[in-house]
Formats: structure tokens, C-alpha cells, sequence
């Protein structure tokens, strides 16, 4: 049964592969004869023109002026184009004003997602500012008034190393919600310009891919795969399996 099957599918492949060369060879055959007839007719066309000798007029006749029509001014031709989204564009807005990038891809969706990360970077900036400079002034005023019997501490529960240490750390804080509300600036001016990108690039809808039986260098049948990717670009691939001849 094996060999039955083996040989069935050879004589396929090899039918396949003939009227694929015969289509091919036709093709080329009709080119050649289309070639080969104009050419002709071209070089027929040159030697009668040169063997015929021009026609000398002796008879002199009057030359007549005709008017020639001047082209109106007013029919213009009007092209419409759809302007290029410009990238370069969409980075200066967002970097201008974060969020008038998206606009302008109009992704008018990300506007409230980039305004809720700067604002609450910029919210955590505000607050940790703020305790930094009361941990401060505390240790500051404590340090100051050390002799001062008159002095009311009113962050006594806390001990020098505790104010020392959460005045540090939040001065860390402020750091890192600094380094936030850049990242945050930066992603909007990024997000903007990939996007823009993304609004020039053109998917063809001219996606194909054939898979055929093909011979692989007259030892094995194998299976030849091509994919078509828009109207120039193609790749081409060939899998040998397992029948040998």
C-alpha cells in the first residue's frame, strides 16, 4: 500500500511541476513572438522611410495662420492629498503641553491616562516635600534650642536619629517622585512619537501564502512554501520530506 501511495504522489508532483514549466514557457514563448514582432516592424518601418525619398513641393502654397486656443486661466486642476502626519510634530506638542501629541494622533483616550501619572507623581512630589522640610525644621529647632528651658519640642516622641532618619528618607522620596514625573514626561513625548510613526505605516492587504509539492535538487520531494507580503516583497521557502526517488 506504501509504495502505491509513494508512487501516486510522485506522479503529482512531477504532473504539477510539468504544467507549471509548460505555463511558464508559454508565457515566455508569447513575450518572445511579441518581441521579436515588433522589432521586426520597427526595422521595417526605418528602411521604408529611408528607401522613399522626401517629396519636393516646387508649388508654392500660401501659409495659413490658425489660431491657437490659449488655455483658460480659470480651469485648474485641484489635487487632494492627504497630508503626512508629521512625527516631529507630535513630539514638540506633547513636549509643549503633555497630551496635545495624543490629540493630534488622535488617541484622544491616553490625554486623562498622562494627566492622572503626572498628577499623582506630582502629588507624591508635593506631600513628601512637605514632610521632608516639617522633619527638618524639627531637628533644625531642636538642635537650635537645646539649652532653651522655655522650649516646647512638639515632635517629643521622636528622638534625633528618628527625625534625622525620616527626614532623609523622605528627602529620598522627593527624589524619586521627581525622577517619576520626568519618566512620566518623557513616556507622553515617546508614546506621541512611535504613534505618529505607527499613523505612516502602511499594512498592504495583498497578504498571501501558497504552499505547493516541489522536487529539491532531483533527490527528494519536498514541500515549497511562498509567502507574498503587498506587491514586491515575497519570501520563499522549501521543506524536504521524507520521499526519496
Amino acid at each position: 500500500m506504501y509504495p502505491l501511495l509513494r508512487t501516486m504522489l510522485l506522479v503529482i508532483v512531477v504532473i504539477a511541476s510539468m504544467v507549471t514549466n509548460l505555463k511558464a514557457q508559454q508565457k515566455d514563448s508569447v513575450r518572445r513572438a511579441k518581441f521579436v514582432a515588433d522589432s521586426i516592424a520597427l526595422s521595417n518601418t526605418a528602411k521604408l522611410r529611408d528607401t522613399v525619398p522626401p517629396k519636393v513641393d516646387t508649388a508654392v502654397t500660401p501659409t495659413v495662420l490658425t489660431p491657437v486656443a490659449k488655455p483658460d486661466s480659470t480651469a485648474r486642476i485641484v489635487l487632494k492629498s492627504k497630508a503626512l502626519h508629521n512625527p516631529t510634530k507630535a513630539a514638540f506638542y506633547s513636549a509643549v503641553l503633555p497630551g496635545l501629541g495624543q490629540m493630534y494622533n488622535r488617541e484622544y483616550w491616553k490625554v486623562p491616562i498622562v494627566y492622572a501619572a503626572l498628577g499623582v507623581s506630582a502629588g507624591f512630589f508635593v506631600w513628601n516635600m512637605d514632610q521632608y522640610k516639617t522633619y527638618r525644621d524639627a531637628y533644625r529647632v531642636r538642635s537650635a534650642n537645646q539649652g532653651n528651658p522655655n522650649f516646647v519640642d512638639p515632635y517629643k516622641r521622636y528622638s534625633d536619629q528618628d527625625l534625622t532618619y525620616l527626614r532623609d528618607a523622605y528627602r529620598q522620596y522627593v527624589d524619586y517622585s521627581v525622577l517619576v514625573f520626568v519618566l512620566a514626561y518623557g513616556l507622553n513625548i515617546v508614546d506621541a512619537t512611535v504613534f505618529a510613526h505607527l499613523k505612516q505605516f502602511d499594512i498592504s492587504n495583498d497578504l498571501s501564502m501558497q504552499v505547493y509539492p516541489k522536487v529539491i535538487n532531483g533527490q527528494g520531494i519536498g514541500v515549497g512554501i511562498n509567502f507574498q507580503l503587498g506587491k514586491k516583497n515575497s519570501y520563499k521557502h522549501s521543506y524536504a520530506g521524507g520521499l526519496r526517488f
